[in-house]
């Protein structure tokens, strides 16, 4: 039996695809850069999470836990001890705040696709459908195809988000029932690429050339991060220009709004000190690809 695990669903998304979708995120990714909007999608298994703002220090999670993951001292301190926590939710269940929360649960395709349908009678009307994103949903292969495959099955548009960092059986598995490849492009000199991620691109570009070799639909977004990748905005411009079959490119404008998920999970953030652009410098950037002919729009 073919599991996964997965993070969360949003429904009504409007800028993972055409018309109206419903984004399913999968946990683990292979890359770690350094701005990353979702760390609670990074590592593969489930992990608990305290928002201490949330935290009134009740014990009741110290109260519930079987491994002592939870600890409030006399002065109503709560600390948690990840290394302890068995991630059963039963703290995540009895917080009266939410202070507490579970990222992951391992699931099957036949199990989660109903919930993945509740709004088809929307993607008819929109021309909308089924994003699957991460993480990095390669990572989960054969769990991706065959949910992918059962979309197909429900006559539902799927996309996939991914950032194409993976072994090319698993990019050939996924191919067959998927409609539109959202990649995402953070750097085109390899060194530059590692920096920021973790790893170098060579893998990421040798299934991009291959994707538009067979004429898939496929759109690329590219994160705009002051001082990180600013400078490779000109390489990844003649990077895309050499390809053939490239439909729109967005543009993403790094934000700092994932700060709070960093302090909970107890995850350093990578990209303290970098502003966020302002319009004008967002929009002059944006003005640049265009002049130098690719398609590009604002995420």
């Amino acid at each position: 039996m073919i599991k996964g695990t997965v993070l969360n669903i949003k429904q009504f998304e409007i800028h993972d695809g055409p018309g109206i979708r419903t984004t399913l995120f999968l946990k683990g990714c292979p890359l770690r850069c350094l701005w990353c909007h979702n760390p609670e999608s990074i590592k593969s298994a489930p992990q608990a999470a305290l928002y201490v703002h949330k935290c009134v220090s009740c014990g009741a999670c110290a109260a519930v836990c079987p491994n002592g993951a939870h600890q409030i001292d006399g002065n109503g301190t709560h600390s948690f001890f990840t290394e302890k926590c068995r991630q059963c939710g039963k703290c995540v269940a009895v917080c009266p705040k939410g202070a507490m929360a579970l990222y992951g649960k391992t699931v099957t395709p036949e199990e989660i696709l109903p919930e993945l349908l509740e709004d088809k009678p929307f993607f008819d009307v929109s021309g909308g459908g089924v994003t699957v994103s991460g993480g990095e949903p390669l990572l989960q292969s054969e769990f991706t195809a065959e949910l992918l495959r059962l979309l197909k099955e429900n006559s539902v548009h799927t996309a996939l988000d991914t950032s194409l960092y993976a072994s090319k059986a698993a990019l050939d598995r996924v191919i067959p029932y998927t409609d539109l490849f959202l990649v995402d492009v953070k750097a085109a000199d390899p060194s530059v690429h590692k920096k920021l991620t973790g790893v170098d691109n060579k893998l990421i570009l040798d299934n991009l050339r291959y994707v538009d070799s067979l004429g898939l639909k496929y759109e690329i977004r590219i994160p705009y991060v002051p001082g990180m990748n600013d400078v490779e905005l000109l390489g990844i411009t003649e990077l895309l220009l050499s390809l053939t079959n490239l439909g729109r490119v967005k543009l993403l404008p790094y934000h700092d709004l994932a700060r709070s998920k960093y302090s909970a999970l107890q995850q350093e953030y990578g990209a303290t000190g970098v502003p966020v652009p302002s319009a004008n410098e967002f929009g002059a950037v944006l003005e640049s690809m265009r002049a130098k002919g690719i398609n590009a729009v604002k995420e």
